[in-house]
């Protein structure tokens, strides 16, 4: 069986996708193909998400806001959006999850850390239902 893909989105790709994608690689290392995205991509990556992200030992700094394209949403397995609504595609046969978040734009690092945290449990989840052990 081929590694199933999973891609994260949120509208800016700037905060929320961005920690998921970077706890998911942490968690199920190269068993998962791990992609984010955004409808509305902004110019860089929440220096507070990197933060929050950095106290738990997950360095995204390198990470770059990518546009959602129509073809990486296609080759997707999951797609786990965050609150980007109607800006989605949407394709037959894929299974979607829809992950209610704060969003971590312009919050403090103690709101920041409990998004954080948060998505560490919904990605544990996912992992455990992707890779059976």
């Amino acid at each position: 069986m081929s590694k199933p893909t999973v891609l994260f989105v949120c509208v800016h790709n700037a905060g929320r996708s961005q920690m998921a994608a970077g706890w998911l690689r942490q968690l199920a290392g190269d068993k998962v193909r791990v992609l984010s995205a955004g409808s509305a991509p902004k110019e860089s990556i929440n220096p507070v998400a990197v933060e929050a992200m950095a106290e738990v030992g997950i360095d995204i700094t390198g990470n770059i806001p990518q546009k959602l394209e129509y073809e990486t949403a296609q080759e997707s397995d999951v797609i786990v959006t965050m609150g980007c609504g109607d800006a989605c595609p949407y394709f037959p046969g894929k299974r979607y999850e829809d992950w209610v978040l704060t969003d971590p734009a312009g919050q403090p690092i103690e709101v920041v850390r409990t998004v954080r945290d948060e998505i560490r449990q919904r990605v544990e989840k996912l992992v455990k239902e992707l890779l059976p052990a």
